[in-house]
């Protein structure tokens, strides 16, 4: 039995269920946290993203069926969330996704949170020309560095389709790199 087994079994067991919960939040916070991150962009959308997820896991931890790994069903919550924040931000201000990402792109220098130099914002900028999907597959290839199968897992999409996504997106990205 594996760990993750026994965790979903703890978790979805009334006695052992907050104890599990602890163990969850600590295995997978700090790669959840990133993953949010290079979606949102921000530190502060990226908690309170990260905090509505794990709010969203222990509320319907008991109808997890198991169909998928436990981190790709986290991960799937966790990108619905991010993308949803991003799309309220988006009708909350009457702007586009794109001009969402944009401006917090732009405000990614004045986050304290933020360590990277030009060349980082400038791949920032890169990744938010691209369409949703190709930045998920960039960002989760490129930062996370997960295999075609597990991001295959998380997206619902064929790894044939994911690979051929990351190879359009990288090539983007490179223009957009060398245009600038």
């Amino acid at each position: 039995m594996t760990t993750e087994t026994n965790l979903l079994k703890a978790l979805q067991s009334k006695g052992k269920k907050d104890s599990a919960f602890s163990e969850l939040v600590s295995l997978y916070k700090e790669r959840l946290y990133w993953h949010i991150r290079h979606i949102v962009k921000s530190h502060d959308d990226a908690d309170d993203v990260l905090q509505n997820t794990f709010i969203k896991v222990y509320r319907s931890i008991d109808k997890f069926k198991g169909d998928s790994k436990l981190y790709s069903w986290l991960y799937r919550i966790a990108t619905n969330e991010a993308i949803t924040l991003l799309n309220k931000n988006a009708k909350r201000l009457q702007i586009s996704n794109e001009e969402v990402q944009q401006l917090a792109i732009d405000n990614m220098q004045a986050d304290v949170y933020f360590e990277g130099d030009d060349i980082q914002l400038k791949l920032q900028r890169a990744i938010a020309t691209l369409p949703k999907k190709q930045q998920l597959v960039f960002n989760m290839k490129y930062f996370q560095d997960l295999k075609y199968r597990e991001m295959s897992e998380i997206l619902e999409t064929s790894e044939g389709a994911l690979k051929a996504s990351y190879s359009i997106a990288t090539k983007k990205i490179q223009a957009f790199l060398t245009e600038n």
